[in-house]
């Protein structure tokens, strides 16, 4: 599961250098989750995934169905005779068409279509859940965009606030009022804000680069986001019930149980005899020069039969597969337990980390108001002579820190309130209501599911 990260969501820009007010055509979080689920590419490889696993149906059913061939010969024989005895010439051949109809398998194909089945089940969860996780990455991504972007500019504030300091520096020395230490503090200050605003700015770029790849487009203005704790459970043990019981992870470990159960079956049914039935005609072409038999012309055939195997021995190699699926399905089903567990740990740690960000939005706002307040009475205490430059420069540094650090919590409420939704399996384009059409894979499964011939797919290629 994705982690939490640290980031913020107070402001958000167009470039990392200067505020600029939200227009009307800004995206939303919930715009840049549609782009995500529409152009996501690897959200789209695993449907893609998944309309292949849809295939493996018709081909287990293929083993009910009858198989039809058609021959065709033709033979040309010259033969000449030693000693002036002359020659002949004949020409023979023959073609055909042949049935063949399984009538028992030991409840293979049974077994076969079954776990196909399954799997096509947990390939649909899986499909979810990947679906879960790229609307998670999205919401992370457009929150880290908004982060950098207002990390930039309150780095860049910080930078002018301490270029006036220095200045202001310069000029005190310059009347006799400072001294060369407060310019060199003053000067050093300024030249490490220049340093961390090159830094915040390249995150700014970085982060729109991670946006580009997960919602497929350039991130443009980004309104603010808001938590999502309307659709959050009441408690944390109410959170990790929802998602023993609906995380799509824990459904596809379930199915993936099934399917193996199913294979341990098909395997065991090779132990058992087998019955086909079999049908055909053909026409048989013979001319001979000379005709010396009198053999020449078409003679028909047909052929109906069925036929039972027994199978006594393999070499041991039906026994071993019989067992080799059975520990599959026993690995299956401890993976299932795995999977459980680890959702219930996402669970928590999202959800502590949800409590924790709340707590810290509070904590930081007082933590702001204190420092600002502060500053204002250094420099008004510097400007009499009771402060030095050294202290004005630290207050700053508390201001400047308190508000990443409000910004940092303000994000990960809401990132974490996503990360809640998407560990219980409830991150889905109905529950969040975004505009954009959803794709049913049982669309393309049952147009394929029981088709017995033809080589286009359902969307003509």
């Amino acid at each position: 599961m994705p982690s939490v990260r640290k980031s913020l969501f107070t402001a958000v820009l167009v470039s990392a250098t200067a505020l600029s007010p939200l227009a009307a055509s800004a995206e939303t979080i919930t715009g840049a989750l549609s782009k995500a689920y529409q152009y996501n590419s690897t959200l789209n490889a695993s449907r893609a995934g998944v309309r292949v696993t849809d295939e493996s149906v018709a081909i287990a059913k293929s083993g009910w169905r009858p198989t039809v061939t058609g021959s065709a010969n033709i033979d040309y024989t010259n033969t000449r005779r030693a000693n002036g005895g002359g020659s002949s010439k004949l020409t023979s051949g023959s073609y055909g068409i042949q049935i063949n109809q399984s009538l028992f398998d030991g409840f293979q194909t049974r077994n076969n279509v079954a776990a196909a089945e399954s799997q096509v089940k947990a390939s649909v969860e899986s499909l979810r859940n990947t679906e879960e996780n790229t609307l998670f990455n999205a919401a992370m991504a457009y929150m880290d965009v908004i982060r950098d972007r207002q990390i930039a500019v309150l780095t860049e504030q910080n930078l002018q606030f301490l270029s006036e300091q220095a200045r202001a520096a310069r000029s005190r020395f310059e009347v006799g009022e400072g001294t060369r230490t407060d310019v060199a503090q003053a000067d050093a200050s300024r030249a490490s804000a220049v340093a961390s605003l090159s830094a915040a700015r390249a995150q700014a770029l970085a982060s729109a680069a991670t946006y580009h790849q997960v919602v497929g487009d350039e991130p443009g203005k980004l309104r603010p986001a808001s938590p999502l704790g309307r659709l959050l459970p009441s408690s944390l043990d109410a959170a990790i019930a929802v998602g023993s019981a609906e995380h799509p992870a824990i459904l596809a470990t379930q199915h993936l149980v099934d399917a193996a159960a199913f294979s341990v079956k098909s395997a065991e049914g090779a132990l058992l005899p087998q019955l086909s039935a079999s049908a055909g005609v053909s026409e048989d072409y013979r001319k001979s020069i000379p005709d010396i038999t009198g053999s020449n012309g078409n003679s028909t055939s047909a052929n109906i039969g069925a036929t039972l195997t027994i199978p006594i021995y393999s070499g041991g190699r039906t026994s071993a597969v019989v067992r080799q699926n059975k520990e599959s399905l026993g690995q299956a089903r401890i993976q299932v337990d795995v999977t459980r567990d680890q959702v219930r740990q996402a669970i928590a740690t999202a959800w502590s980390q949800y409590t924790a960000a709340q707590q810290s939005v509070s904590a930081n706002r007082q933590v702001i108001d204190a420092a600002q307040l502060a500053l204002n009475g250094v420099i008004e205490e510097r400007n009499v002579g009771q402060r030095t430059t050294l202290d004005v420069l630290n207050a700053q540094a508390t201001v400047i820190t308190a508000k990443i650090n409000q910004a940092n919590s303000e994000h990960d409420v809401v990132v974490a309130s996503y990360a809640i939704l998407q560990a219980i399996g409830r991150l889905s384009v109905d529950r969040l209501a975004l505009q954009v059409t959803k794709y049913r894979p049982e669309e393309h499964y049952n147009a394929v599911k029981d088709k017995w011939i033809g080589l286009r797919t359902p969307d003509g290629r």
